[in-house]
């Protein structure tokens, strides 16, 4: 056959039965140019029977030998795709309309600057749907978004469902595959680093099935590895702050950096007080800093935010002891913090210093409320 307007790569790992359920789903789509590549990781179940049941020369069946583990699995049926347009569906989910494929190919034929098209999920569960996955939810319009405005918004969390998704194929040959050092957020620093380069195109019917069941590699790195998630995030964060400095995209890196500081903060005072598993020691995030900083002072800045960010943590829960000690240290990694000075100086000069605070706390709520209440009237405030 010709080579394919599409091509779907069906990653299977012991998934033998729920991988005829899914290839029924493509192969009943009412758009048929496509091809589906089975990358079977050296499954020990009945995989290969199961591929090579579908009688239709579409479908063709690539075994690995040895395991290859699912990302190179990924970046191999990526690279062997002949079509323009790529979509990665795992074996245990399925498109569940026969007609998104076709709506799929017209939106990316009609805006070649969009680099992937996307829409929400339903989650399935023992056979039956479950509802909306609303983390994938991105309101009922379909739109075609610049990426680098989508992607300050994707910064904040992965928000767009992994088997939902057909990119085109430069976008993997051109800008990157999936990075092998990432097993748990490589697919949310994809798209991250599409949306960097292309625009972004959303359906808002939901169209795609994602299976939920504990084998689901999601569910098997949160019960088993929950530390991949206090290392990938920042990583996912590190890279696309780099990267946007290198593409001259300012807002985006600042984005990135603001990202990284709270999520730093979050971390450290989750297991100052345990009150998360995502948690990081002081000595982890040192060691976070070492490895991704690109320069001193990108490391200092960063330190400084976060220190400043601990500070008014323990200051809102009464220590102020400890609210000294960091903003203490954020000042030592940068003095250009103004508001961080004044907060150490009323501090420093104990409870007259916390009530001066406490009082200009209260005056600045009744400005802001006042402010929006008077503006709320459609009045200009100097009326």
């Amino acid at each position: 056959m010709n080579d394919p307007r599409v091509s779907f790569v069906v990653p299977c790992y012991n998934l033998a039965h729920l991988l005829r359920e899914c290839v029924s789903s493509i192969l009943t789509q009412t758009y048929g140019d496509f091809e589906v590549l089975i990358m079977d990781d050296c499954s020990p179940d009945q995989t290969p029977e199961v591929a090579g049941s579908f009688g239709d020369p579409r479908v063709r069946h690539i075994r690995n030998q040895p395991n290859l583990g699912h990302l190179r699995n990924y970046n191999k049926g990526i690279e062997m795709a002949r079509g323009e347009y790529v979509w990665l569906i795992s074996a245990d989910d399925r498109l569940r309309t026969s007609t998104v494929l076709e709506r799929y190919v017209k939106c990316m034929s009609e805006h070649p600057n969009a680099g992937y098209v996307f829409c929400p999920g339903i989650g399935l569960e023992n056979g039956k749907e479950t509802g909306i996955l609303e983390y994938a939810y991105h309101g009922d319009q379909d739109a075609i978004w610049n990426g680098r405005q989508f992607l300050l918004k994707l910064l904040n969390s992965n928000s767009i469902l992994a088997a939902s998704g057909m990119v085109r194929k430069q976008c993997y040959d051109k800008v990157s595959y999936f990075p092998l050092d990432m097993p748990y957020a490589g697919d949310w620093y994809m798209w991250c680093i599409f949306a960097l380069h292309y625009d972004v195109a959303y359906l808002a019917e939901p169209m795609v099935n994602y299976r939920l069941h504990p084998q689901t590699m999601t569910s098997q790195f949160t019960r088993e590895r929950s530390r991949v998630f206090t290392t990938e995030g920042p990583a996912v964060l590190w890279r696309m702050k780099h990267a946007a400095e290198l593409a001259g995209h300012a807002q985006v890196a600042n984005k990135c950096e603001q990202r990284l500081v709270d999520r730093y903060a979050n971390y450290l005072m989750a297991e100052l007080w345990k009150g998360s598993p995502y948690c990081m020691t002081f000595q982890e995030y040192e060691e976070s800093l070492r490895q991704h900083a690109a320069r001193p002072g990108e490391r200092s800045r960063i330190n400084a935010r976060v220190y400043a960010w601990l500070g008014d943590e323990y200051y809102l829960r009464g220590d102020f002891a400890h609210a000294l000690e960091f903003y203490g240290r954020a000042l030592r990694q940068d003095a250009a913090m103004p508001k961080i000075w004044a907060k150490y100086a009323l501090l420093a000069s104990g409870k007259a210093g916390i009530g001066c605070r406490e009082g200009l706390s209260v005056l600045r709520r009744i400005f802001v409320g006042r402010a929006g209440q008077f503006s709320s009237h459609g009045k200009p405030r100097g009326a």
